[in-house]
């Protein structure tokens, strides 16, 4: 895979060996953080996004797009019945594809709502990057976001596309949709990516993480009260813990490389903090990077926040060194 640029003005410094060995978990910050990220946690507070009915999340979810990097490109694709697009960024390397899953509570989103996400990525990598167009809940409730999921990879695997240049990627409901793929495709002894890339990941719909109101406060993006009726919207009130929905509750034995990136005051980071000390038992070769003061998914204010280039940055690198 095409080596990422090296990072300008970044100032971590030594990231310490916290038990579990070097690299697990990774937590770090600026240390000082920047104005342009103060500026965003401020603003995302000034939104009431749970006060909006559903029909409103959605269309404020699709106005809020933001610019695509310079030069991107975008090729629709029917992935055996499930829309989709290429999305590359100048020439693509040819050595990793990666597999774009967006959040949004499985309710909200489209193929051009992620496409900003899935073109940050090709733009850092360097990948070929498949959006994919899963179903929406509660018109689509579970199984019907990880059957469109899985029958995209599929639709790469018979394209001749190696599942070890593949590379899973996916922010908050979407970081959830990621890991409970590689638990699907084990489970029927089918070979997985070679990598998952989960960011802010949701997975634990059942709500039962400490952080979910111990960083209500510091939270500015999602709602702790709101956020069950969401989870019921995909999976009613008896699937909460089912594996594919709550990847948390599954046996994570026999998983590819994963990394998770989260902010230490979100309500989801137990989710996965929790996910990545299970997986770190069941023997994976599991990274987490637990970064200060971020708000909810904070890549996607690449370009203006400096830490949302660092954290991308990072997953390129980590990318790097596990894709053939």
């Amino acid at each position: 895979m095409a080596q990422p640029a090296t990072p300008v003005g970044r100032d971590r410094g030594p990231m310490p060996d916290i038990a579990g060995g070097a690299g697990w978990p990774r937590s770090y910050g600026r240390g000082v953080a920047s104005a342009e990220l103060e500026f965003v946690n401020e603003l995302l507070r000034s939104i009431d996004f749970a006060a909006l009915t559903l029909e409103q999340q959605r269309a404020m979810v699709e106005l809020g797009i933001g610019e695509l990097p310079a030069g991107v490109t975008v090729e629709p694709i029917d992935a055996d019945g499930v829309p989709c697009e290429w999305v590359e960024v100048r020439r693509p390397d040819a050595s990793c594809t990666i597999v774009g899953l967006r959040g949004g509570g499985y309710c909200l989103g489209s193929l051009a709502s992620n496409r900003r996400f899935c073109a940050l990525l090709a733009d850092v990598t360097g990948a070929r990057v498949l959006n994919v167009g899963y179903r929406n809940a509660p018109e689509h409730p579970f199984p019907a976001a990880l059957d469109d999921a899985v029958a995209a990879y599929r639709w790469l695997l018979r394209h001749g596309t190696d599942p070890a240049t593949i590379a899973l990627a996916g922010n908050s409901a979407g970081g959830g949709l990621v890991l409970a793929i590689l638990l699907a495709l084990r489970d029927v002894g089918e070979r997985g990516p070679g990598g998952a890339v989960a960011i802010s990941p949701w997975t634990d719909l059942a709500g039962t993480g400490a952080s979910r109101w111990s960083n209500a406060t510091t939270e500015v993006m999602l709602d702790a009260v709101h956020l069950p009726a969401t989870a019921a919207l995909y999976a009613g009130d008896d699937l909460l813990r089912h594996p594919y929905v709550s990847p948390l509750y599954g046996e994570l034995h026999g998983l590819p490389p994963v990394l998770l990136q989260v902010g230490d005051g979100e309500i989801l980071l137990d989710d996965a903090t929790r996910f990545a000390a299970r997986a770190r038992d069941a023997g994976v070769d599991v990274t987490i990077d637990v970064v200060a003061g971020v708000p909810h998914v904070w890549h996607l204010f690449a370009g203006v926040v400096p830490e949302a280039d660092d954290a991308l940055v990072d997953l390129a690198i980590w990318l790097d060194e596990r894709i053939p």
